[in-house]
């Protein structure tokens, strides 16, 4: 990994390189760096825990949808007109996309705050199945493993910036996939294979779930919807639509290298999600039949696959941690760069941006220019350090259970960015307060269920959250002053070449 910081190192002396790899990356590197960031010890231990064990094998569902929904179609959808557009108005980060979008700098500040602010809760997520992983699973001290893994991502994307973190993405991509074929066959073999473990699993009667109707019903578990249908729908649209409004996942089109490359990733990365997010979901719905710790008469749904893994042979208990820490590394170099691209583009060096084929009044020359240019990717650099630091903190005090806090960040993000972002590359009549409302849409409605104990539970509030962006924002574009249509005209040139 630090060889790789150190090949990539000379394309990270600029801003574009840093951030988006002289955005010239190839199908192969941004799909498994979209994948990769997508799915991390968050998924493996934490959602594939909980899920499966309130919905069984029908939580693999989940996985499929991820892959479908969260890698296909967001390819489809959002890769080739997010290329064209941000590389158009030379966009580098999703807050800069709302500033010269919407002409309206105020979002691009607002929209760095909100990255900055919900991307800390997912961190803690990240840090929080490793812990419970490696103290419950194989009694190692989890401070290590996060002290190593924390440097050594750190030493790889200071150096080498994007390209650095994809070309690792892509080696610990192909650890996950061997990873997790290996451990579900392992699993499955301990119970008898797969025909017996599905027996295993339908003697298992039902909880009260839901109305209480399946209570007592031997069989739902291994069912093709679980006990609990409608609760299903609601996790695979928050896991699986919420990619489509995370400014880490959707930066990953800002550098892809052209429309061939778009359509080779979309199959590459769909292949990688349905592998990856398919096997953890389908493993973790064979959780109920292994004890699980019960803390203060509640089950603790993080120790659930730690408790499955502890049985395995010493080499695929390296394996598991190998594909634990490459996963979660990928996540935090792909939030860690965001957090800080954001922060020095977006707060601290805030350029005045100008439309392609408008003329900047006072151009500054060459020579300043560059000078500015490695100033931002030191302080980038600096932040990266940082952020890093505080991860490490939220992970020496792990909070409460992966799942809420990981509702409660994609909730607010992809609540707040979802609807304004799709809609912004697809429909010129967006408006710029239609935006403001979808951000306080998001964030306030996330915000309020939190602070009000979670009437609604976060899973479904983040899923509200995101689908009840679209209607914000078309109702209230319907309502409010449109841009100038000359501007805006001018940004949508780009899918016409």
């Amino acid at each position: 990994m630090i060889g790789v910081g150190l090949y990539t190192r000379k394309q990270a002396s600029s801003v574009d390189g840093f951030v988006l790899g002289g955005r010239a990356v190839g199908p192969w590197l941004t799909a498994f760096a979209f994948g990769t960031s997508y799915f991390s010890a968050v998924v493996f231990v934490g959602y594939a825990g909980q899920f499966g064990w309130k919905y069984g094998l029908s939580s693999s569902w989940i996985g499929i949808g991820n892959a479908v929904i969260g890698s296909l179609l967001a390819w489809i959808i959002l890769g080739k007109r997010t290329k064209l557009m941000t590389q158009h108005i030379e966009s580098r980060t999703m807050p800069d996309f709302f500033g010269t979008r919407f002409q309206d700098q105020g979002l691009r500040v607002a929209a760095s705050i909100i990255a900055f602010v919900f991307l800390i809760p997912y961190t803690a997520g990240v840090y929080k199945g490793i812990s419970t992983l490696f103290e419950m699973g194989f009694g190692i001290p989890y401070e290590y493993c996060v002290i190593i893994m924390a440097v050594l991502t750190a030493v790889y994307v200071i150096l080498g910036g994007y390209k650095a973190t994809a070309m690792n993405d892509f080696i610990q991509g192909i650890i996950m996939l061997f990873g997790i074929v290996a451990v579900i066959a392992a699993v499955l073999s301990a119970q008898g294979g797969l025909t017996e473990a599905v027996a295993k699993l339908a003697a298992v009667p039902a909880d009260s779930v839901g109305d209480g109707s399946a209570a007592g019903e031997p069989g739902v578990f291994a069912s093709w919807f679980g006990p609990d249908p409608w609760g299903l729908l609601g996790v695979v649209i928050l896991t699986s639509l919420g990619t489509w409004g995370l400014p880490q996942m959707v930066g990953k089109f800002y550098s892809i290298t052209d429309e061939s490359a778009i359509r080779r990733g979309t199959i590459i990365s769909t292949v990688f999600a349905l592998i990856v997010a398919g096997g953890c979901y389908f493993l973790g719905g064979f959780g109920r039949l292994y004890d699980p710790v019960v803390v203060d008469g509640k089950i603790a749904f993080d120790s659930i696959v730690p408790a499955m893994l502890v049985t395995l042979p010493d080499v695929l208990i390296a394996l598991v941690v190998l594909l634990v820490l490459s996963a979660s590394m990928s996540t935090l170099a792909s939030l860690v760069l965001t957090s800080s691209s954001t922060m020095t583009l977006d707060l601290i060096y805030r350029d005045k941006k100008s439309l392609p084929g408008e003329v900047e009044e006072g151009t500054i020359d060459d020579v300043v220019a560059e000078r500015i240019e490695r100033r931002k990717v030191v302080v980038m650099r600096v932040l990266i350090m940082f952020f890093i630091a505080i991860s490490l903190l939220i992970a020496l005090n792990p909070p409460t259970f992966i799942a809420q806090l990981m509702g409660i960040s994609w909730g607010a993000l992809a609540g707040a960015f979802l609807a304004p972002f799709m809609l912004g590359l697809y429909w010129r009549g967006v408006t710029t307060a239609s935006v403001w409302a979808c951000f306080i849409w998001g964030v306030g409605f996330t915000v309020v269920n939190m602070l009000l104990g979670n009437p609604v539970n976060p899973i479904n509030c983040g899923a509200i959250a995101m689908l009840g962006g679209f209607p914000v924002v078309w109702i209230v574009s319907l309502l409010t002053k449109k841009l100038p249509a000359d501007t805006v005209s001018q940004m949508f040139q780009c899918y016409k070449k």
